[in-house]
């Protein structure tokens, strides 16, 4: 059975993804802590805890992991506000969950990926191509996202595969509350359609990006 880890796997976008791929993967389900919620529900899976704030807890957890065929990297955070209100912890969290995290576990995990000749899927954001009022760290954060998969993707084409996912709004507790106000949200489930979709097309071919986005029908 093929093997796929998904950071952030317990709630949100995170979930529904490991819920799609634990139908024919084996889920290395990650989390900072109570994967025990979303493993105990899935066919085959194994929790991975760890502080993605924490390089050095991220390379010990992921020293075992010889084999495997998709990295899901999801995990993330958003603050809203003002530019002069976020301050220098905010902007670190962000970068770190982010950017930093991303950029650890795919240099960890890249010889496991290359043996597979896997793929590497990272849930970006529509912000990830503009700016939005009152998410200058979010966005900037995606947009360093951006750059790192588009660059990664040329660096390793023929060995490992890189698609960069933005999602629109989607009906999570990361974007719950009035302050986001009430435009369309979609559904979790259309982003993990589209991941499926990019795991299903390989190995010889490769989905290099998908923007999905409400289509107010809903």
């Amino acid at each position: 059975m093929k093997k796929a880890l998904i950071t952030g796997a317990t709630r949100g976008i995170g979930r529904v993804i490991a819920e799609e791929l634990g139908k024919d993967h084996h889920v290395i389900a990650g989390a900072s802590r109570d994967a025990a919620g979303v493993v105990d529900k899935l066919p085959s899976a194994e929790p991975f805890e760890v502080d993605l704030r924490d390089p050095a807890a991220i390379r010990e957890a992921t020293r075992g992991i010889e084999e495997l065929d998709v990295l899901v990297l999801n995990a993330g955070v958003l603050h809203k506000g003002p530019f002069e209100e976020l301050d220098d912890d905010i902007w670190r969290e962000t970068l770190d969950l982010n950017v930093l995290a991303p950029v650890i576990l795919t240099r960890e995990l890249l010889p496991a990926l290359r043996r597979s000749n896997g793929l590497i899927i990272a849930i970006n954001s529509g912000a990830g191509f503009h700016g939005v009022p009152e998410h200058s760290a979010y966005c900037a954060s995606k947009f360093a996202l951006k750059g790192f998969t588009d660059t990664l993707a040329l660096e390793e084409k023929g060995r490992v595969r890189v698609t960069s996912i933005h999602p629109g709004r989607t009906d999570t507790d990361m974007l719950a509350g009035p302050q986001f106000g009430d435009r369309p949200k979609m559904d979790a489930t259309n982003v993990a359609r589209a991941v499926r979709l990019a795991v299903d097309a390989g190995p010889g071919a490769t989905v290099e990006f998908l923007r999905v986005a409400p289509s107010g029908l809903a």
